[in-house]
């Protein structure tokens, strides 16, 4: 988008607004700096031989007067930074540089690859706060590339999922993450509870759903009418609609599950269950440390595990894998 890759066999069209910027069917290919576009790099990318102010003002051009400069430095934190050079500058600061020197063009995309990627933890926070606070206070697009899942779901209004070059998903963070389309994009956003299992239509709008090869565990789903009858499946969980409750309850999808591990995480906890009558397989789970101390949770300890018939995201099997699935069973 930025105009830095020329190459005569991309083809496609990007636009911003009623401007073509690149467009191979009428042979428009503008140059980096006709696009207008503000780009922040993963490593920076300042200048080293000169100050802070000199790397923002070199991109913001003559026309752009001082005061608009200062405003810059004060609202990313950078007020009495303006006099030193990328080397006295800590990487959180180092990469505030680079957004003001992004935004001092006055750009009409902000294209961000892995902006975050190269510091440190708590500097990366803060800069989380500060990219969010812009999409609050301007207009402009923003474009982020990133591997972080995380960082996807708290700045983004709309995610694409890539693989290999190919677009397989698009959708808000929370679509995307709780309704992946298939089994691939499951794997992408990094959901852990992603089991095999056969779907089977019930009453109208309710089906069941078999986990596994073996009819023990059924759990009770709704039908959106896209899924056959008998259709073999793999489905994801959505973590945030489980609950763990004391043994003995027995109402709804309830599963008796017993704790294998239990790793303390400061306010959560991420907690690994194996239902009693699938062993082998395993849930894993982010949940309140408070919460699991209330339970008196514990490995070994046996719990009931709550899965609410919406956390469950259902997914056809393509015909090839749906066959080898068949014989597998």
């Amino acid at each position: 988008m930025a105009g830095l890759l020329r190459s005569r066999t991309l083809r496609g069209r990007i636009s911003v607004g009623d401007d073509a910027w690149f467009d191979s069917e009428r042979s428009i290919d503008l140059a980096p700096q006709q696009r207008h576009a503000g780009l922040v790099f993963q490593h920076y990318a300042l200048f080293p031989h000169l100050s802070a102010l000199s790397n923002v003002s070199l991109a913001a051009g003559p026309e752009m007067p001082p005061r608009r400069i200062r405003e810059l430095f004060e609202r990313l934190g950078l007020a009495g930074l303006e006099g030193r050079r990328p080397a006295q500058l800590s990487g959180g600061q180092q990469q505030r540089v680079a957004l003001a020197r992004a935004l001092a063009r006055e750009p009409r995309v902000l294209l961000l690859d892995e902006p975050f990627s190269a510091v440190d933890a708590s500097a990366r926070q803060a800069l989380y706060r500060e990219l969010a606070t812009l999409r609050e206070t301007l207009s402009t697009p923003m474009v982020l590339v990133t591997h972080d899942l995380g960082e996807a779901r708290r700045l983004a209004d709309r995610v694409v999922i890539l693989d290999a070059g190919k677009t397989l998903q698009t959708g808000t963070p929370a679509h995307v993450f709780a309704s992946p389309r298939n089994a691939r994009v499951a794997e992408l956003v990094g959901i852990h509870n992603h089991f095999k299992g056969r779907f089977f239509k019930q009453e109208p709008g309710w089906g069941r759903l078999q986990w596994g090869d073996r009819d023990t565990v059924a759990l009770r789903v709704p039908d959106k009418n896209r899924i056959p009858d008998g259709a073999s499946v793999t489905w994801v969980i959505a973590g945030e609609r489980i609950d763990l409750l004391p043994d003995g309850v027995r109402d709804g999808n309830t599963l008796r599950c017993q704790i294998l591990e239990l790793l303390a995480l400061g306010e959560t906890s991420l907690c690994t269950l194996e239902p009693e009558k699938l062993p082998g397989e395993r849930v894993t789970l982010n949940l309140s440390t408070a919460q699991l101390r209330g339970l008196d949770a514990g490995a070994g300890r046996w719990l009931r595990l709550a899965i609410a018939p919406e956390a469950v995201h259902i997914m056809p099997v393509k015909e090839a894998t749906a066959a080898a699935l068949t014989q597998a069973m």
